[in-house]
């Protein structure tokens, strides 16, 4: 394995419990907005998992990778449905990756014309 996910994933919880200390506050104020999330019964609790896991890959965030993996599990995803999911991750990157790199054209274009005068 690349990393230790069960040791990291204990690690990072007590890390998580010691700024919970620290800011109470902040990590309160996530856990609410992690939990209002839950709330609408519009998507199963494996669904946001799967998304959770494509924004986790999109985001770079190994602590969500670990817990939404397990989360993911827990609400019976398979590992064919997390890899279709981090399918969706890895087309969104290429995607957005394609469509900024028109803004850098158009940024590119707009110095252009501001050096001569235009």
């Amino acid at each position: 394995m690349m990393l230790d996910w069960n040791e990291y994933h204990k690690e990072l919880g007590a890390r998580i419990g010691e700024l919970a200390k620290l800011s109470p506050d902040t990590v309160g104020g996530y856990q609410k907005l992690s939990a209002a999330n839950s709330k609408t019964g519009k998507l199963d609790e494996k669904t946001r998992q799967l998304i959770s896991l494509a924004v986790a890959v999109t985001t770079r965030c190994d602590g969500c990778i670990v817990v939404h993996s397990e989360a993911a599990l827990k609400a019976g995803a398979t590992k064919e449905e997390i890899s279709e999911a981090l399918g969706v991750a890895v087309a969104m990157n290429a995607g957005a990756a394609l469509v900024y790199s028109t803004r850098v054209l158009d940024a590119v274009a707009a110095k252009t014309a501001q050096a001569h005068g235009a």
